[in-house]
């Protein structure tokens, strides 16, 4: 059932994106750094929504990589540390308890 939404998804945006072709056929000037030239304003949409998804696909990538990095180094920590010895339940502490284990 995911699959058949994604494909409609595809195929909505694919027709969109053929509606927006058909529409915005006309010459614009683009300016870039070291010149300009006149293209079709359906490249320059797409040509900024493409970059706009590599940037953004590169900055999760980079994100992913450090809480990979932080998982391991927490299963590292986490093996190193030595299992309880008991098998009761650890029970949180309530506020009385607390204020007496701080002032001991």
């Amino acid at each position: 059932m995911k699959g058949q939404r994604y494909f409609l998804l595809g195929l909505v945006f694919a027709l969109i994106i053929a509606i927006l072709a058909v529409t915005n056929n006309e010459p614009v000037q683009f300016n870039y750094l070291f010149g300009s030239q006149e293209w079709p304003l359906i490249l320059v949409i797409l040509g900024s929504a493409i970059f706009g998804g590599i940037a953004a696909a590169l900055l999760s990538f980079v994100k992913i990589i450090q809480l990979n990095s932080q998982i391991k180094q927490l299963k590292k920590k986490l093996s190193e540390t030595p299992e309880l010895e008991t098998d009761e339940p650890i029970v949180p502490l309530d506020e009385e308890e607390k204020e007496v284990a701080q002032n001991k």
